[in-house]
């Protein structure tokens, strides 16, 4: 396996747990009061632009070759940590 390779399973397997926890979130909002579900879901409906923006950049980090992922790399990293820091934000919030 090569590094691109290894980084992008990195990326995915993150993308996947971030997805879970998303879900927890809805299954939270559909047992909130009605106050409640509307914050839970306008934090669900943010989480859910950032992750669309995320995966954007991960399916320009599969399309792009060998020699021009690296370039990537960066704003890759900056989404994913716009969208981890979110969820993470998301999850304490609602806990």
């Amino acid at each position: 396996m090569n590094k691109k390779q290894a980084y992008e399973d990195k990326i995915s397997a993150q993308l996947d747990e971030w997805n879970a926890k998303i879900d927890s979130l809805k299954a939270k909002a559909e047992k909130a009061g009605a106050g409640a579900k509307v914050e839970y879901y306008e934090t669900i409906e943010d989480l859910q632009k950032k992750q669309t923006k995320a995966k954007e950049k991960l399916q320009e980090l599969r399309d792009a070759g060998d020699s021009a992922w690296e370039d990537l790399k960066g704003g890759v990293e900056k989404a994913w940590s716009s969208f981890g820091d979110a969820v993470d934000s998301a999850v304490s919030h609602f806990k």
